[in-house]
């Protein structure tokens, strides 16, 4: 009868079950790509770690190099402080525009 509900063989349902539960996998896995920041869970009790930058035998890690490494860290942080100020300015056009050039000038074509 047409008013019956659908019902699914067993190969049907099973197949449906698989590609659920590859979708749910793939959502899983975009969440953990565009959110970095989230910690990482495993449930793995062999799975470790170690930091190889910050052990005493890391090259780098004497203190004649700290000047250079401290400068051009902040060289970089100043560089990333301005790439960052440019993203801001480009995904946010409705902000104002502020310059200390005082012969840049606009002419606004549209509300004249």
């Amino acid at each position: 009868r047409a008013s019956a509900p659908e019902t699914l063989s067993r190969d049907e349902a099973e197949e449906r079950a698989q590609i659920l539960q590859d979708a749910a996998a793939l959502k899983q896995l975009a969440v953990d790509y565009l959110h970095p920041e989230l910690a990482v869970v495993t449930t793995d009790p062999n799975a470790c770690g170690r930091n190889y930058f910050s052990r005493p035998s890391a090259e780098g890690n004497d203190e004649s190099q700290d000047e250079e490494w401290e400068q051009e860290r902040a060289s970089i942080l100043q560089d990333m402080r301005l790439m960052k100020q440019l993203a801001v300015d480009y995904l946010h056009p409705e902000l104002p525009v502020a310059t200390s050039d005082p012969t840049a000038f606009g002419r606004n074509y549209y509300s004249r």
